[in-house]
């Protein structure tokens, strides 16, 4: 290596013929060629550099087309890892990943936001150095996904209505003082969305819709494998679309009649706490503990609790008809509903599909599929150290960093780079 900084044409190349591996389009040398119209001496060089850092390795012979059969290349998952955070308004995930955003192990802890953004930091943090510990690894990258709009290129949040103490508040620089490593943020839902197209159940490519219904309500698209984040990262906040004119439906975020204060889980427990004396499991469970929680209200839902189950049932109408708006005007082809919402019971999922495809409009809903979350709740974290993997591997990224063997130190660089 000569650890001179590649031209920027240079560094291009590197990144377009390791992604080409990575993503299997191309998987020996003379496909690279005919892939990137390169000439052999070029994919040679530049092939046997990734071997040489250990990002690519030969593997056996490719089927023979005629001719002498070629050896394929395989992309090292195991080469490094990446570590990945979800915070959430009430609790959060941590988790570490292979390259290519197989989780290795998670760790996961109930804790307030509203603490404010030094001391939920720590808490996440610890976890990571538990996780360090436990995989014996360190993280070329790390993907942090926040319950709230974020400003991708900065790493700021922006006046997430949910984490209070937060706006403006850079999570970006708080890790880059403990890790010599690139730090990506965007919005939970938006990770949740891409964690599922890329390894949810079924895969078939299409554009992705996902909608999430937990104390709080958003959403994400994921279209061609890029996440919709809009022009200032607000797209997705379905939450705050106003669904009724009552005054006294107050929102977090300062406005009347969002769609969370009447379907969110903490929607749904303000009313419930001031109705409680309507259903004796709910009073009795108040009685108790002195105040209720979602997970109170959707299991008295799941017990057959005729007051619960109303308002459960009417929430998922409301997220269906909202859903099916967006559907029609976006055209997906998957709709995933996720969220604490799925732990209610089967009722919850099957009234929000039947309403969506009620509303849809005929050609939007003619090949659409509409189906649950299927990582168990693991979503976002896997779409987070997705997201650290594609910024790594972008084209225009790979070769900032290749001669080293690794990111690590060229967190300032990858930064400025990153593929938005």
């Amino acid at each position: 290596m000569t650890g001179t900084t590649p031209s920027p044409q240079e560094a291009y190349i590197h990144g377009q013929l390791i992604n080409l591996v990575r993503t299997g389009r191309a998987v020996t040398r003379p496909a690279l060629e005919q892939e990137t119209r390169l000439g052999r001496k070029v994919v040679t060089q530049r092939v046997q550099q990734a071997i040489d850092v250990g990002l690519l390795e030969d593997g056996d012979l490719a089927p023979s087309a005629g001719g002498r059969p070629s050896r394929l290349l395989r992309f090292r998952t195991e080469a490094g890892h990446v570590y990945a955070g979800m915070l959430g308004a009430t609790e959060m995930t941590a988790a570490v990943a292979t390259l290519d955003g197989t989780l290795v192990a998670s760790l996961h802890a109930d804790w307030d936001a509203s603490t404010g953004p030094e001391a939920t930091l720590e808490v996440l943090d610890g976890l990571f150095s538990r996780l360090a510990r436990k995989t014996r690894t360190e993280p070329w990258a790390l993907g942090i996904g926040v319950a709230g709009p974020v400003d991708f290129a900065t790493g700021r949040l922006v006046d997430p209505p949910i984490m209070p103490g937060w706006d403006g508040y850079s999570v970006r620089s708080w890790f880059r003082e403990r890790y010599d490593a690139p730090v990506w943020l965007d919005n939970d839902v938006n990770l949740m969305a891409l964690g599922e197209w890329h390894k949810g159940e079924p895969r078939d490519g299409r554009d992705l819709l996902y909608v999430f219904v937990d104390e709080g309500v958003g959403a994400g698209l994921v279209s061609r494998g890029n996440v919709f984040r809009g022009d200032t990262g607000a797209a997705g906040d379905i939450g705050h679309l106003q669904v009724t004119d009552d005054p006294s439906v107050l929102c977090r975020c300062g406005q009347t009649g969002c769609l969370e204060a009447v379907t969110g889980g903490w929607g749904l427990v303000k009313r419930m706490t001031e109705r409680a004396a309507e259903s004796p499991l709910l009073s009795a469970r108040l009685a108790e503990r002195g105040q209720l929680t979602a997970e109170d209200v959707g299991l008295a839902a799941r017990a057959g609790d005729p007051l619960a189950a109303e308002e459960v049932v009417r929430g998922a109408r409301l997220i269906g008809v909202t859903a099916a708006n967006l559907v029609n005007f976006v055209n997906p082809g998957t709709v995933v509903f996720g969220g604490g919402a799925l732990r209610v019971g089967d009722s919850v999922y099957e009234t929000f599909r039947e309403t969506l495809l009620r509303r849809t409009s005929t050609l939007a809903a003619q090949q659409l599929r509409v189906r649950t979350a299927s990582l168990d709740f693991r979503e976002g974290v896997t779409g987070a150290a997705i997201l650290a993997i594609e910024q790594l591997f972008a084209p225009s990224s790979v070769g900032l960093w290749i001669e080293n063997g690794s990111p690590v130190g060229h967190a300032v660089p990858l930064h400025r780079s990153a593929a938005v």
